[in-house]
């Protein structure tokens, strides 16, 4: 497996990043310029991953391509179509977003109508859409699971690949954006297991966090750097290494370099654990 980081830490040049990343010991990276930046900027930053051996994971989305505001959905498609292209421009595993808010201002927050019969067919409509519009040979698009928006399981993701039935279709894997019952989280390597057996040939790209459970009721839980939370993180690289020697596994949602940082140290002990 590749680990790497969201967040491409503070440097000055395309090569500096990318030395960084190599130096830090990673082996993967998100792509830290989107579609819009001049030319030389994306060619600059793809040359140097690809010269110290970082495989590109991801180029991100994040829009509500299903917004109810007809500005902001065409906004997003717009953006989406663009990402999705400099994703197959310069070799990524992926180009990755939520699969968009039904009910809802927020644009990957939690509505009821995220789940209706409404909603899938206008994923499947609109992944179709896309797919067919950019036509990516190089990378594939893909949906970040989510605890309120479909997909919410695995079971649910194989749906949505018979259903979407398109090549350029993969999985994005965010285990911990899964757990959302108590089963899932007091036995977390049954549903890891889960995962990999009916997914694992297809992911494309994971995320690597943590979690807890909080002492308040009703059941809640929290987000929480690498290490510090409960979730099997030694079974989820191992079981992503063993479907795929080059499995990118990014760390997200942190806030500062320094946490990072001290999140990748965590996560390399790990990995020199499991040898």
């Amino acid at each position: 497996m590749r680990i790497g980081l969201s967040s491409p830490l503070a440097h000055e040049s395309a090569e500096q990043w990318a030395a960084r990343m190599k130096a830090l010991g990673c082996g993967a990276v998100v792509f830290p310029v989107d579609h819009t930046a001049p030319e030389s900027v994306i060619a600059a930053y793809a040359d140097a991953a690809h010269r110290e051996d970082l495989l590109i994971a991801e180029v991100g989305i994040w829009r509500n391509v299903l917004a109810r505001d007809r500005a902001e959905r065409e906004a997003a498609r717009r953006y989406a179509a663009g990402q999705l292209r400099l994703a197959d421009e310069i070799g990524a595993r992926c180009c990755v977003n939520v699969s968009g808010t039904w009910g809802g201002p927020v644009w990957d927050g939690g509505y009821r109508e995220n789940y209706t019969a409404e909603c899938w067919e206008a994923i499947i409509s609109y992944t179709r859409e896309l797919i067919d519009e950019v036509r990516p040979t190089r990378t594939k698009y893909s949906l970040e699971p989510m605890p309120w928006m479909l997909p919410t399981s695995p079971d649910e993701y194989l749906d949505l690949i018979r259903d979407i039935d398109r090549e350029a279709f993969g999985v994005h894997l965010d285990i911990i954006n899964m757990i959302n019952t108590p089963q899932r989280y007091f036995f977390p390597e049954v549903f890891l297991r889960e995962c990999f057996d009916k997914l694992g040939t297809r992911i494309l790209s994971c995320h690597l966090k943590d979690i807890r459970l909080t002492n308040d009721l009703t059941f809640q839980l929290k987000e929480v750097p690498c290490g510090e939370g409960t979730f099997p993180i030694s079974e989820y690289i191992a079981l992503a290494d063993q479907a795929d020697h080059n499995m990118p596994m990014i760390i997200e949602h942190l806030n500062t370099d320094r946490e990072y940082l001290d999140s990748l140290a965590y996560v390399r002990s790990v990995i020199e654990q499991l040898g």
